[in-house]
C-alpha cells in the first residue's frame, strides 16, 4: 500500500495496530492524537513510540477540538485518506463526564468533517460502536436495522456522528464509511476494558466485578481482525447509488455513504470469557457478581454480512486464541 493515511487516535489501542498494520504494508502514516490522561499515558506513549521507530511515521500531538490545529495537521499531511478512530471511548465513564463526550466526539468529528470538504480525499472512515444499537433486541444486528434507542451518552453522541457524517457526505460528496466495532480485545488493550481488569486483578488474586450476575454477552472482536477488516474497508469507498441497492447493504440513496458492522458474528457468554481468562493465567477468578450498570445493554451480535460482501472477509479468532495472546502480551508489558 502506497497511499499517504491520516489517522486520529493512534496513540489509542485500534489506532496503534491499524498504523502499524498500514506501516508494515509500506503506507505512509501520520498521526493525530491528544495523549489525554483517560488512562495511564505511559501506555499511550508505550505504544507510540514504537510507531516512531517506522521511516514512513509522523505525528501531532493536538486535540479534536483544536479546530485550527487539526485543520493545519491534513493540510501537510495531504493524505489520501482518513480513519478518524480517536474519541472519548467508554459507556460508563460517559455517565459520570459527559461534557468530555460531546467535545471530544461531536465537536472533534464536526471539526474534522469541516477541514475535509475544504480539503477532499478519496476515502473518509470513522469509527462509531455497536452501542449505537442500543435496547434493539432483534439479533444478530445488521446495519439496516433501526437504531434510534441509544442506552449511553457515549452511544448517542457515536450515533449523532454517523447522522452529521451523511449530511457532509450527501452536502460534498464526501465518500464515508462508518464501522460499529463490537467490543474489541487485544495486546495492548485499554486498562478500563473488562479483560484488562479481569486479568489484573486475578494475577493478582483480587475480586473481579461481573455484572447483570454474568448474565452477559458479547460479540468480542480480536484486534488484529478488526484492523485487517478496516484496512480492506480502505479500498471499498462507497459512491452514489446509480441503481437499487442489495437488500444487506446500508449504502445510502442520497449520499456517498455505508455503516458497516466489524465483528466476530459469534456472541460469547460472559462466564465463558472469563474462563478463557482462568484458562490464560492458570488461575481461578474470585468473583463479586452485581447487579447491570446504567447504559449497559445485556448482549451484543454483529451480522457481519455486509463486511464479507464488500471484502471477501470475517473476523475469526477464537476468543481462547486472542485472550491468551491478551495474557502473554500483559505478562510481558509488566514484567510477570
Amino acid at each position: 500500500m502506497t497511499a499517504k493515511v491520516f489517522i486520529t487516535g493512534t496513540s489509542g489501542f485500534v489506532g496503534f495496530h491499524l498504523a502499524r498494520l498500514l506501516l508494515e504494508e509500506g503506507a505512509t502514516v501520520h498521526g493525530y492524537d491528544a495523549m489525554t490522561e483517560y488512562y495511564d499515558i505511559r501506555l499511550k506513549q508505550a505504544r507510540q513510540d514504537i510507531l516512531e521507530t517506522y521511516e514512513r511515521f509522523s505525528s501531532c500531538c493536538a486535540r479534536l477540538e483544536d479546530a485550527s490545529a487539526l485543520d493545519a495537521a491534513i493540510k501537510t499531511c495531504a493524505p489520501d485518506v482518513i480513519v478518524h478512530l480517536a474519541a472519548q471511548a467508554g459507556v460508563r465513564y460517559s455517565i459520570e463526564a459527559p461534557r468530555s463526550y460531546l467535545d471530544s466526539n461531536i465537536l472533534g468529528t464536526f471539526n474534522l468533517l469541516e477541514t475535509v470538504r475544504h480539503r477532499p480525499v478519496g476515502h473518509l472512515l470513522l469509527a462509531s460502536t455497536s452501542s449505537a444499537y442500543g435496547a434493539n433486541q432483534d439479533m444478530p444486528y445488521t446495519e439496516t436495522d433501526k437504531a434510534d434507542t441509544q442506552m449511553s451518552f457515549y452511544a448517542a453522541t457515536k450515533k449523532a456522528t454517523e447522522a452529521i457524517g451523511h449530511s457532509y457526505a450527501h452536502l460534498y460528496g464526501i465518500p464515508t464509511t462508518m464501522f460499529r466495532f463490537f467490543t474489541v480485545y487485544g495486546p495492548w488493550g485499554r486498562p478500563d476494558m473488562a479483560l484488562f481488569k479481569f486479568t489484573r486483578a486475578i494475577l493478582n488474586d483480587e475480586s473481579i466485578e461481573v455484572y447483570n450476575h454474568g448474565r452477559m454477552r458479547r460479540d468480542f472482536t480480536y484486534v488484529g481482525d478488526l484492523v485487517r477488516a478496516v484496512r480492506l474497508l480502505i479500498d471499498t469507498p462507497p459512491d452514489r447509488l446509480t441503481g437499487k441497492v442489495t437488500a444487506e447493504d446500508s449504502l445510502s440513496p442520497v449520499a456517498p455513504f455505508r455503516i458497516v458492522n466489524i465483528g466476530n458474528s459469534e456472541p460469547v457468554d460472559l462466564m465463558d470469557f472469563i474462563r478463557a481468562i482462568e484458562t490464560a493465567t492458570d488461575s481461578k477468578a474470585r468473583k463479586t457478581y452485581l447487579d447491570m450498570q446504567p447504559g449497559d445493554v445485556p448482549a451484543t451480535w454483529a451480522d457481519s454480512t455486509l463486511l464479507h460482501a464488500l471484502t471477501g472477509y470475517r473476523p475469526q479468532t477464537p476468543v481462547t486464541e486472542g485472550v491468551a495472546e491478551f495474557v502473554a502480551w500483559y505478562r510481558q508489558y509488566h514484567g510477570l
